[in-house]
């Protein structure tokens, strides 16, 4: 007897371990992107202020990457990379679309250097993961932030059947709360929360799609600005906050701006939580569909959490820095893969991976042939996701523009534990051994020359091949500016820590109903 039942496990295990593409049934995919959400922000990577059980339970379902990586320091980029499968240095989707460049950007930012213009929408003569998928025989969801281009470069114009929400702008037109001004998603009654709005969507799209394979986009607005929650999710988490010793210091300079310490915003945190909600939505329509077991789902961000300018609304401690910026804050981000029967639930993998992967890994996972023509600068992860590993490689970033917070235009590479930064201002580079020193507080580029000198001629080297444009010199440009920017940073910091004192009073409001419409519940 013990013998039978141990051999009914096995094969009951070998069944369950099948890979989805030699199913017979192609798999399904959902693919949640969330907007300015760092790696710190989520509760299984480290966050005891805020809370996302249902994000950390599809974590926990899968495999994680926990030196997973955006392609960019700031939103339009990194899409462009999910979507295309290369670098913004290739692709010229280098900035968030509507940004200035130039002299006049340099004179905005009092800086000696003018950035590069960039291209401003997906390429309509290269082939998208969407359109990848679609010739495959799905159909193609899309729901929330697009930010890809204008009109005539929408969700539907790169390969998705629905589009729920996806246009040119990068915040939510309006607010998070109905009444919304949106031309792709028509207004719910006031109040209605549009990140659960767009959850909602999602998972009535999953419920109707019946058999046929489908391949479901969620990009939420959420976690950008403006930062809007409800009354009871703010008291919550204010109540939360005053629990926490009183911060020594909530904000400190780091060489431009006034960074957030710590993690104790009342309104950012409810607007995590109404994000989480909406996952949960999602995935128990997976369940409900019966369509779980034969689903990929992945989930990551498009850029670190915004520690700075903005909103100041979090902070990545113990990670450098956050949105806009060229420190692992601002690039690294939770990453998770479930592909039932490969990936091993619980499972974590040290590999770095970054935006540019999930083109060919959800190609090779779904059964569909590999475009290592578009895709060029991604890898498949799927040898990692069955618990093996890839050959080493470099990884690159190229943002040659002045981030709105505080990020100075720079190029990295990083190879092994080891990463090097060169800024365009100046060419100053830093370098900087991850493994012993995560938050990059000790810069060792003085001790290590060679190093610096290999791994900068190999970033040199990428740029050249992939067609980067880079900044020029501005005439413009007087050196007392530098000491006009101190003085604005200073000035920043003090009505910073005025206002997230005043957020966390009793009885405090934002306005007389908490969200932009006159009536309703969320």
């Amino acid at each position: 007897m013990k013998d039978f039942s141990s051999a009914f496990f096995g094969l009951a295990l070998a069944a369950a371990m099948v890979p989805l593409s030699a199913s017979a049934r192609k798999p399904n995919v959902v693919f949640f992107l969330c907007d300015d959400y760092g790696i710190m922000d989520v509760g299984i990577e480290g966050s005891t202020f805020y809370e996302t059980p249902r994000i950390d339970d599809l974590a926990r379902k899968g495999m994680r990457f926990t030196e997973g990586y955006a392609t960019c320091q700031v939103c339009s980029p990194s899409r462009a990379s999910i979507m295309l499968g290369t670098y913004p240095a290739r692709n010229g989707i280098t900035n968030w679309i509507g940004a200035a460049v130039g002299a006049r950007q340099a004179k905005a930012k009092r800086q000696p250097i003018m950035p590069p213009d960039y291209v401003r929408a997906l390429p309509k003569d290269e082939t998208t993961l969407a359109e990848a998928f679609k010739e495959g025989g799905y159909k193609t969801f899309f729901a929330g932030k697009w930010h890809l281009g204008g009109e005539g470069s929408w969700p539907e114009d790169h390969g998705f059947d629905i589009n729920k929400g996806g246009w040119s702008v990068g915040s939510p037109g309006g607010g998070f709360f109905a009444p919304w001004k949106n031309p792709r998603l028509q207004s719910g009654p006031d109040g209605e929360s549009l990140t659960l709005r767009l959850g909602r969507e999602t998972a009535k799209f999953i419920k109707e799609s019946g058999d046929e394979p489908f391949f479901a986009y969620l990009s939420f607005y959420a976690v950008h600005g403006p930062l809007q929650t409800t009354e009871a999710l703010w008291e919550k988490y204010r109540a939360k906050a005053a629990k926490q010793a009183a911060p020594k210091e909530r904000f400190k300079i780091d060489r431009t701006l006034p960074v957030r310490q710590v993690q104790d915003h009342p309104v950012y945190a409810g607007m995590v939580e109404t994000m989480d909600t909406a996952v949960g939505l999602v995935m128990d329509a997976l369940e409900e569909a019966g369509v779980a077991e034969h689903t990929i789902v992945c989930f990551t961000s498009d850029n670190g959490g915004v520690v700075s300018g903005d909103a100041y609304a979090t902070s990545q401690f113990p990670y450098r820095g956050g949105k806009g910026r060229q420190w692992e804050g601002g690039i690294r981000e939770p990453y998770y893969i479930i592909a039932p029967g490969v990936t091993r639930p619980g499972s974590t993998t040290e590999v770095p991976a970054t935006g540019t992967d999930f083109y060919p890994t959800l190609l090779e996972l779904a059964g569909l042939p590999l475009r290592p023509e578009q895709h060029v600068d991604g890898v498949s992860l799927v040898p990692v996701l069955k618990g093996g590993k890839i050959d080493e490689r470099a990884l690159f970033w190229h943002y040659p523009h002045f981030g709105n917070q505080g990020g100075e235009p720079s190029s990295i590479i990083r190879k092994g534990d080891w990463k090097l930064i060169h800024y365009w201002a100046d060419g100053r580079r830093e370098l900087y051994q991850l493994s012993e020193d995560q938050g990059e507080t000790e810069d060792l580029a003085a001790k290590y020359p060679e190093r610096v000198q290999s791994m900068g001629a190999e970033l040199e080297g990428f740029l050249k091949e992939s067609g980067a444009k880079t900044p020029k010199p501005w005439a413009g440009y007087q050196p007392e500016m530098a000491e006009q920017n101190r003085k604005v940073a200073l000035r920043v910091m003090e009505q910073q820590e005025r206002s997230q004192s005043q957020m966390l009073e009793e009885g405090w409001k934002p306005n007389p109903d908490w969200w932009s419409s006159s009536k309703g519940t969320p």
